[in-house]
């Protein structure tokens, strides 16, 4: 046991009595010999580094060339890598009152002057900066950086330009063919067939307004069903809607609020049994007619058109009486814009708008033209109407009738004085009046004229009478008229549900069961 523990101990240390070359040249020996100097040990030749052959080499070119020079001083490499800073102006401070200064344009600016990923092998700033503003790519061409995907792209969209320009000529080419039926060239009489770019032009031209015409024109040619003048009125009265028979209003408080006209529901029932009662208005059908029901409950109004009706042009709304379906010598049109009327100017009434004064009575103050236009039979309404332009037309038809009146009981005195015993046909007949036959119960003309009414004096009171009897009948039986309604609607309302259920199972091949 002791003899292991000894033997480590008595064998020599090789790694304690190794010699580092590189320390042997700076450290002195541990003993020195008796006598002698304490001169600094040196190695041997063959154990000393060999140096760099390449030295003197190196040197001579850093003395040629000072910029091969690894050992600069340091005072000249900060002055050459350290250039001076580039003083910049100060400029204004923007005005902060006036909110927050846009900073796109500095944004923009120093987008435009980054430097591309070029590699500047020289440093040279002029070089740099002529990089950047050649957008990133300097000598090389544009067509350069361009790749195979953008090459196949750009090939594409060449042949789709030249497909849609091929398309445009032929499309042009064929807008403009004849007319291909008898119909079309009686529809466009002013384009008629033929060779020529002015009528092939026109052609174009009219093709083109019939496809545009589904947006602009009304919803149907004839706007009114044909009916047998027979059993209809004769004449027939357009009414607007807006701010003439109401007014619509929104405030803070109440929010929409739509007034009636004073006078409406006299006006509307009184005017029925002269005219054919239209409602044209330029509001849109889910919109107007809701007002219409509670406006008109009884259906007095006979047709109501709504905006699908009307004609757009020039950005505006155009009711064009034309689309009626009735003769135009007979159709009256009573509206609050010149505009919605610019079609038909000599068939229209312009009154202004009313702002929902409750004392007001200018439709009451109309009856009794409309009555005159209608009781007399006039045979074109649009000469009597440019008589009165200008004026206010209840206010000029009084002194007209005053004159009238006052003309027509001189001629009955004067006929009295003359011929006592004449008849009161032949008195008609001389103040150019027609004897009108008289209905049950009610006096004739000639017998009127013998009290000294004139002839629209009975027809005034013909119609009282016949308003008292509406006025009656709504009265008796309204609530039955308006339930009777009610269940008409509502059986339409089930027949369009089932139908739109049978439309649906049938999509899937589910019938409804045959009754």
């Amino acid at each position: 046991m002791l003899s292991r523990a000894v033997l480590p101990l008595t064998r020599p240390n090789v790694l304690a009595s190794a010699v580092r070359v590189g320390s042997l040249s700076t450290q002195r020996p541990r003993w020195y010999a008796k006598g002698k100097d304490n001169a600094p040990y040196k190695l041997p030749e063959h154990l000393q580094p060999k140096k760099a052959a390449e030295e003197p080499k190196q040197n001579q070119h850093a003395s040629e060339q000072p910029e091969f020079d690894t050992q600069a001083k340091p005072e000249t490499e900060a002055s050459e890598s350290a250039p001076e800073p580039e003083q910049i102006p100060n400029k204004p401070l923007p005005d902060l009152t006036q909110g927050i200064p846009s900073t796109l344009a500095a944004e923009l600016e120093g987008r435009t002057k980054q430097g591309g990923g070029k590699l500047n092998l020289t440093e040279d700033p002029a070089q740099s900066d002529e990089y950047s503003e050649a957008g990133g790519r300097g000598d090389i061409p544009k067509g350069g950086y361009e790749t195979s995907s953008d090459r196949r792209k750009a090939r594409l969209f060449n042949i789709t330009y030249a497909v849609m320009l091929a398309a445009g000529v032929a499309g042009v080419g064929y807008l403009g063919r004849n007319w291909e039926t008898e119909e079309e060239e009686r529809v466009h009489p002013e384009q008629p067939s033929g060779w020529g770019l002015g009528l092939w032009y026109a052609r174009i031209k009219a093709r083109m307004g019939d496809l545009t015409s589904y947006y602009k024109d009304p919803a149907f040619p004839k706007l009114l069903p044909d009916e047998d003048p027979n059993i209809r009125q004769p004449y027939t009265l357009v009414l607007s809607l807006e701010d003439l028979l109401v007014h619509s209003e929104w405030t803070r408080e109440h929010g929409w609020r739509v007034a009636k006209r004073p006078g409406v529901d006299y006006f509307l029932r009184y005017l029925n049994q002269y005219y054919e009662l239209v409602l044209f208005t330029s509001v849109p059908s889910m919109m107007a007619d809701q007002v219409l029901r509670k406006l008109d409950p009884y259906r007095i109004i006979r047709w109501p058109l709504f905006r699908e009706a009307t004609r757009y042009k020039d950005g505006e709304y155009i009711k064009d009486l034309a689309y009626l379906n009735r003769d135009l010598s007979k159709v009256i049109l009573i509206d609050t814009k010149e505009e919605h009327a610019r079609l038909q100017p000599e068939n229209a009434v312009i009154l202004d708008k009313w702002t929902g004064d409750p004392k007001d009575k200018t439709l009451v103050a109309l009856i009794p033209f409309l009555e005159y236009m209608a009781g007399m039979g006039v045979e074109d309404v649009r000469p009597v109407l440019k008589s009165f332009e200008g004026t206010a037309i209840p206010v000029e038809f009084a002194k007209r009738e005053k004159a009238m009146r006052e003309r027509f009981e001189k001629e009955l005195a004067e006929e009295k004085k003359k011929k006592p015993s004449v008849s009161m046909g032949s008195l008609a007949s001389a103040l150019g009046l027609k004897s009108g036959s008289s209905m049950s119960g009610e006096m004739s003309s000639s017998e009127g004229l013998a009290q000294g009414k004139m002839l629209w004096d009975q027809i005034r009171e013909r119609g009282q009478k016949n308003y008292e009897l509406i006025e009656r009948e709504i009265r008796e039986n309204g609530e039955k008229w308006l339930a009777e309604m009610a269940a008409e609607e509502e059986k339409a309302r089930q027949e369009q549900m089932a139908n739109m259920k049978g439309s649906f199972t049938g999509m899937f091949g589910a019938g409804g069961k045959q009754q």
